[in-house]
């Protein structure tokens, strides 16, 4: 087997599983690695591999993970839940609430670090209410996932699609926010009928009963910094509406802002950064370009289109990013696929497609996206369980259902 290809096949394998299997190597180690090993065999240049990384993917990236880091700091979710915590509703409105809160947040701000804030905050809130932790985790969970396919800026995965395809924010919010926000009140649906009659603590065997450990208390609430993240965060969505400034820099410039600041320092605002996921995406985009030097990827393309399988149909390409989400993960899927539509077909329907294949569809298992790891890693760690067969008992038939209504959208605009 050639060595691009055996090289390639394990940083994949990694992304599939978690980890180099035989080895302590995550996925972000394991896309480093992997890029090293392209540059050491000689099976991409080092000018070639520069090139390769899309910096202005990554430069957006960073920025938009600034300015949400910054409502993490201000205090901003802390007060949210709070808020949400005191409403006097029934557990089936509380989980409305919260559905309609992590779809509409995860839409403007990076679903991940929504998901990162939110999740040991919905513990404390839930616990202290008498309620079952698990329904509200999983429900908030798959509305990040489902709305922050909504909009340009609510995952790394629809930022690297519109930058590849070179969709604008008009064009992206235009044919995926309709499914993204009809997706909210499924959500809320399935997982309502799931639990009914299992919403209190008292209502569920012993076992899955046991009182958590309680979450940290959240950041008082900062009016002026958030104030302040709120202002930036709608500049930069006006830059990217309203002028023709590359998106990079307006992200970056937001970012900038918020970092030069005398309240808070910017240590403290940059580890809510995910350097990990930044550097995830810099050696895949390395192992990738060393991959599609060969050539192999555009013959198997070829081959499939013969026969009649055409990534350039946006029902096609749906399916597959919706399936290799859940197998490399919904990032990796999205740059895997994106170089080899450059030149095809309508790119806001293909944008589409993949946004709402790679969201809708990573709420099928934990590991199909990272939000989902994050939510059932960070339940764990508050003493919540959230076994992997009871997140799939609710993924599923979420899932299913979401990716109906997409499917039937993504027809229309084909």
């Amino acid at each position: 087997m050639d060595l691009t290809i055996l090289i390639f096949l394990l940083v994949y394998l990694a992304m599939g599983v978690g980890k180099l299997p035989g080895f302590k190597v995550d996925r972000t180690g394991a896309a480093i690695i992997g890029a090293m090993a392209m540059l050491s065999a000689g099976r991409i240049s080092p000018a070639a591999a520069w090139d390769a990384i899309d910096y202005r993917s990554l430069g957006m990236l960073f920025g938009l993970m600034v300015v949400s880091a910054a409502f993490v700091t201000s205090g901003f979710y802390g007060w949210v839940a709070q808020r949400i915590a005191t409403l006097k509703v029934s557990p089936p409105a509380l989980l409305a609430v919260l559905v309609t809160a992590g779809g509409l947040l995860s839409a403007v701000l990076t679903n991940d670090v929504v998901v990162v804030a939110m999740t040991p905050l919905l513990v404390s809130i839930t616990l202290a209410r008498g309620l079952n932790p698990v329904p509200f985790l999983l429900a908030f969970c798959f509305a990040a996932n489902t709305g922050s396919a909504g909009t340009l800026i609510g995952s790394p995965q629809n930022m690297i699609a519109a930058q590849g395809l070179g969709l604008s924010f008009n064009d992206f919010l235009r044919v995926a926010a309709v499914p993204a926000l009809a997706s909210l009140p499924i959500v809320w649906g399935i997982v309502a009928l799931l639990y009914r009659g299992k919403w209190a603590l008292a209502d569920l065997p012993p076992t899955q009963a046991e009182p958590a450990v309680p979450a940290n208390l959240p950041t008082p609430l900062d009016r002026w910094e958030t104030t302040k993240a709120a202002v930036v965060t709608l500049a930069v969505i006006a830059g990217f509406v309203f002028s023709d400034i590359s998106r990079e820099l307006v992200a970056l410039t937001g970012a900038g802002l918020l970092l030069l600041n005398r309240r808070i320092s910017s240590h403290d605002m940059l580890k809510h950064v995910d350097g990990d996921l930044l550097v995830l995406i810099i050696g895949l985009f390395v192992v990738n370009a060393a991959l599609a030097a060969t050539g192999l990827p555009q013959a198997l393309l070829a081959d499939f289109r013969t026969a009649g399988f055409d990534l350039t149909q946006p029902l096609t390409l749906f399916l597959v990013g919706g399936t290799l989400s859940n197998i490399v993960g919904n990032n990796p899927a999205v740059m895997l696929l994106v170089p080899f539509l450059d030149a095809a077909g309508d790119h806001a329907a293909l944008g589409a497609a993949l946004a709402l294949g790679t969201g809708f569809s990573s709420n099928l298992i934990v590991f199909g996206s990272l939000a989902g790891i994050i939510v059932v890693e960070q339940a764990a760690a508050q003493g919540v369980k959230i076994p992997f067969g009871e997140f799939s008992r609710a993924g599923v038939p979420v899932t299913l259902a979401c990716m109906l209504v997409a499917a039937g959208w993504v027809l229309l605009l084909g």
